[in-house]
């Protein structure tokens, strides 16, 4: 049994973890509307590409001055993790370029019953009905508060389904290899962000100018935007290491829940910083929703049986070591 140091010490941990996550993707999200809305720069692939390659050159530093520890990585999952996950990108930027705001949003929060689906098939996880409710509860007043025109078309609707699933198989693979590898978050992004960098700064390019007709390389840098641009790729080695730590310590399911209150309060933030223009009665209802679906959420899936992953290898085990005797419950929590 834990002790209750221990069990303190791993909530303020995991508390630190989220709010690093939330504080570096806020601030991203905030500092990419302005470069690319104010000063024009759209190509948002080449842009994550430049991102992982800032990720990439302090991971790289970090090993050398020894604060990162050499580990192994086969060169097979790195290669399956990049796929997904500019897979993932292409997508998302593809699907909102495709689909109105409102299928898009959709899209996006059907990224937790797929990652609910990967845990259950791959991991056997069970979930209890208060935890199934609460994930409910979320995607309702998520739905409530971004969901406004649905137009839905053929390739738009694939668009969407590619990137879904490749989302959510990144996420599960980010847990994955860190549980299968022993791999802290700097390790495995210094084993996968030089891969994904130099694939997105190639294809990259041409993406964008597919997306939106316009040359990254004709973009007309100026001292202000060019700073942003720093300040972007800076912010976005914090994002990317947050994602990390996160589902690592939790699971891709819940870093799809818990995410949410970003989207929240970037709208709340929003409101505050460019005026009140879109806020109404049904968007503050749905915030309240979703709110009140996260708490339960993370009341529900911390009580016993609330989120568990079975373990027939440990049943199996205790059934040899401890035949004709009742054995202990095979239930691990996650």
């Amino acid at each position: 049994m834990s002790s209750p140091g221990k069990i303190d010490n791993k909530s303020t941990l995991d508390a630190a973890s989220w709010m690093f996550n939330v504080v570096t993707s806020v601030g991203i999200i905030i500092v990419n509307k302005a470069l690319m809305a104010t000063y024009g720069f759209s190509f948002a692939t080449t842009l994550t590409g430049l991102h992982f390659a800032t990720t990439s050159l302090l991971t790289f530093i970090l090993k050398r001055l020894g604060y990162i520890q050499d580990s192994r990585l086969p060169f097979l999952d790195i290669l399956k993790f990049v796929i997904f996950a500019n897979f993932s990108i292409v997508g998302m930027n593809v699907s909102l370029m495709w689909n109105s705001v409102g299928f898009y949003q959709i899209a996006k929060l059907s990224m937790i019953p797929v990652s609910c689906f990967l845990e259950v098939v791959f991991d056997k996880v069970q979930y209890s009905r208060d935890t199934k409710l609460a994930i409910l509860l979320v995607l309702l007043g998520v739905g409530v508060c971004t969901i406004t025109d649905v137009s839905v078309n053929i390739k738009g609707f694939v668009a969407a389904i590619v990137a879904v699933w490749s989302t959510a198989l990144q996420q599960y693979y980010v847990h994955h290899l860190q549980r299968k590898y022993s791999l802290g978050s700097f390790n495995l992004l210094g084993h996968t962000a030089p891969v994904q960098a130099a694939s997105l700064l190639l294809v990259g390019p041409f993406s964008d100018y597919w997306l939106t007709g316009k040359r990254v390389d004709t973009y007309g840098y100026t001292f202000v935007s060019s700073t942003f641009l720093i300040l972007s790729c800076s912010i976005a080695v914090g994002t990317n290491l947050s994602q990390f730590i996160c589902i690592g310590r939790f699971t891709a399911v819940t870093f799809q829940v818990l995410g949410h209150m970003k989207t929240i309060l970037v709208l709340t933030l929003g409101f505050i910083f460019f005026g009140k223009e879109g806020l109404n009665v049904q968007v503050v209802i749905g915030m309240i929703i979703a709110i009140l679906g996260m708490i339960w959420y993370g009341n529900a899936s911390s009580k016993p049986g609330g989120k568990e992953r079975r373990s027939f290898s440990s049943t199996s085990s205790k059934a040899l070591k401890h035949a004709g005797s009742e054995s202990s419950d095979p239930d691990e929590k996650v």
